[in-house]
């Protein structure tokens, strides 16, 4: 199982640098970023700098999406980086959430997704493609260079379906075993009903991990998760109804106390929007507790086929946490 590393573009981006560059030294393959531009700084700026730091790490969003990046944008910045730095980026996308709501806008629609998608694979693979009628190709990306991996995040089964037609990579955030193998089966089936190889999609969850004893410090700090996996829940409570034979309660049924949310506090320790947030949702969606507790749970999960997990590190000892990562977790799993 490959180890990611997710962090948000907090000021100083130098902060961020250095953080990818010892995790690349720790054995950590990926390096992520939220990508949401009024509320953090601006990662494609920042991924330069991670790439010239570093030697192996690939770098991108987690995630990015069409509606505040147009898809042409997205393709050039890619193509971009790896003609700098070699094949080293990837391109985690879905509908956009708190870059999107942030600015009272709703996330962009799974068919705008998709046809982003073909098209910012095609631009970084030096291919022509159709936008509306007018044929477009960046000029200076060769023909047949590889084009960049997009992996797709999501929760419904019309996200799921998605994924499984045609995407390289599926990003589900949260650690649940239940709802990992529910997701990884349901993605698999869509690609096996597309005519795709079901094994050829890379499955990556993402969640907070916090390397500790004190169970209930670690919930407190990763609280805020569950508010921000209950955005995407309560879109899917509004379209297929609290209880559905679509979405399992193991995922919806928890947000029945969630009053609203603040995007000002989102993937915050302390943000009192996801005080609804059970302990045990809290355990189930995160990795919490000792490194033996972290390796016991990473083995379910890649029993489950998950090839990655990343590592949201958003708490009070992140930097622990990822040497503990290094130094305990990462080639033991």
């Amino acid at each position: 199982m490959d180890i990611g590393l997710v962090l948000q573009t907090d000021p100083p981006a130098s902060t961020v640098v250095d953080l990818m560059a010892r995790a690349e030294g720790l054995g950590f393959t990926h390096g992520w970023t939220f990508d949401s531009h009024v509320l953090w700084q601006e990662p494609f700026v920042i991924y330069s700098r991670i790439l010239e730091r570093t030697s192996r790490l690939v770098v991108g969003p987690m995630v990015t999406n069409p509606g505040t990046r147009d898809r042409t944008v997205l393709a050039s910045l890619f193509a971009t980086l790896d003609d700098m730095f070699g094949p080293r980026t990837i391109c985690g996308i879905g509908r956009g959430d708190s870059a999107m709501r942030v600015q009272g806008r709703p996330p962009t629609t799974l068919a705008r997704l998709e046809e982003s998608i073909a098209v910012i694979r095609g631009l970084t693979a030096g291919q022509a493609v159709d936008l509306g009628g007018t044929q477009v190709r960046i000029p200076w990306v060769r023909e047949g260079a590889p084009a960049v991996p997009v992996w797709v995040a999501g929760y419904g089964p019309k996200a799921l379906a998605l994924a499984g037609r045609c995407a390289d990579g599926f990003v589900l955030q949260l650690a649940d075993p239940y709802l990992v193998e529910w997701t990884v089966k349901t993605v698999r089936a869509a690609a096996a009903d597309a005519g795709r190889d079901p094994d050829a999609i890379t499955m990556c969850v993402a969640a907070p991990a916090y390397v500790t004893e004190d169970l209930a410090h670690a919930r407190d700090q990763t609280r805020w998760f569950g508010g921000m996996v209950g955005n995407h829940v309560a879109d899917l409570v509004t379209r297929y109804g609290e209880t559905s034979a679509a979405v399992p309660a193991e995922l919806t049924g928890y947000i029945r106390g969630r009053a609203g949310y603040d995007y000002s506090h989102h993937g915050r320790a302390g943000n009192r929007s996801t005080d609804f947030v059970p302990d045990e949702v809290v355990d189930r969606f995160c990795l919490l507790g000792p490194p033996a507790a972290q390796r016991e749970r990473l083995a379910e999960l890649a029993a489950l086929g998950v090839d990655q997990f990343a590592v949201y590190a958003m708490h009070d000892d992140r930097g622990a946490t990822i040497e503990a990562y290094g130094a305990e977790v990462i080639g033991r799993v």
